[in-house]
């Protein structure tokens, strides 16, 4: 402590110790890329595969290009956080912290989603998912009235993602009552 500086403006040893590692949290981030890519390339490299019947490109490649990826970020932030470099601070949302959560709304999708999950099978996704898309919407705000704009849509896209699913990609939808339909 020199004799021109007050005692009060010497940050506190424990203070020192928030701000260093406050100035490194960032690195957290580079340690779990760092892991989430060695795991992904360690289960790509230990797959099983047919080297005569996979062709050039195999069920391996998509997976080690991505665990590299990870990797080489890893290291890019780590080095960036090292050298100085941080993210900007967010400068927020047009929200009131201050304000309670909207419990209702997370239990209303709660239940919709739990109603889908048990419900897909004995009425099928057509049915099932035109009822999870009109209430999420339903529990998300919208109050517009049966039989009008909202189930009309629900049921629109519950249909076409159902026909991109099941025709076009082949992932085999449960399509209950509606199966000699489709």
């Amino acid at each position: 402590m020199s004799a021109t500086e007050p005692p009060e403006t010497q940050p506190a040893p424990a203070a020192a110790r928030a701000t260093g590692l406050r100035a490194y949290s960032e690195l957290g981030v580079c340690a779990l890329l760092l892991a989430v890519g060695v795991l992904v390339l360690t289960d790509a490299l230990t797959m099983a595969t047919d080297a005569g019947a996979r062709g050039p490109v195999g069920p391996r490649t998509v997976p080690v290009v991505v665990g590299v990826a990870l990797l080489v970020v890893s290291v890019l932030l780590a080095v960036d956080v090292l050298r100085g470099g941080r993210g900007e601070a967010e400068g927020g949302e047009d929200i009131d912290l201050a304000e309670p959560g909207d419990w209702r709304t997370v239990a209303l999708l709660a239940g919709v989603f739990l109603a889908f999950a048990a419900l897909i099978d004995p009425l099928g996704f057509p049915l099932a998912g035109a009822l999870l898309f009109w209430g999420s919407a339903f529990a998300l705000g919208s109050r517009t009235h049966a039989l009008t704009r909202d189930p009309l849509i629900a049921a629109a896209l519950s249909l076409g993602t159902y026909a991109v699913f099941h025709l076009l990609l082949g992932v085999q939808l449960p399509g209950g009552p509606l199966m000699g339909v489709m």
